[in-house]
């Protein structure tokens, strides 16, 4: 089993996400960014698109977000979205 790492998403309105990743993929601001299990710290903003994650259980959730923002750091990620909608497997 892959090493997982503690996820948040929210908006403004809600808590969309809590729990244990495996792998992110995020639409940075500078082109689509993954995350893994100790990833060096960051902070970015984020571009409309689409994003996605790999849970504990190796799910795969798909998300359409309008923009934000993501930090990582001490082994832990919390996204910050203006608005999320999830898609269609």
């Amino acid at each position: 089993m892959a090493k997982t790492y503690p996820l948040r998403i929210l908006t403004h309105e809600e808590l969309v996400f809590e729990g244990k990743v495996e792998s992110l993929m995020v639409p940075g601001a500078l082109g689509y960014l993954g995350v893994l299990s100790h990833h060096a710290p960051l902070i970015t903003t984020l571009n409309s698109g689409q994003l996605s994650f790999k849970d504990a259980d190796e799910k795969t959730h798909r998300y359409s977000i309008k923009g934000g923002v993501l930090e990582v750091s001490n082994n832990q990620a919390v996204l910050l979205t203006e608005s999320i909608q999830p898609l269609q497997p």
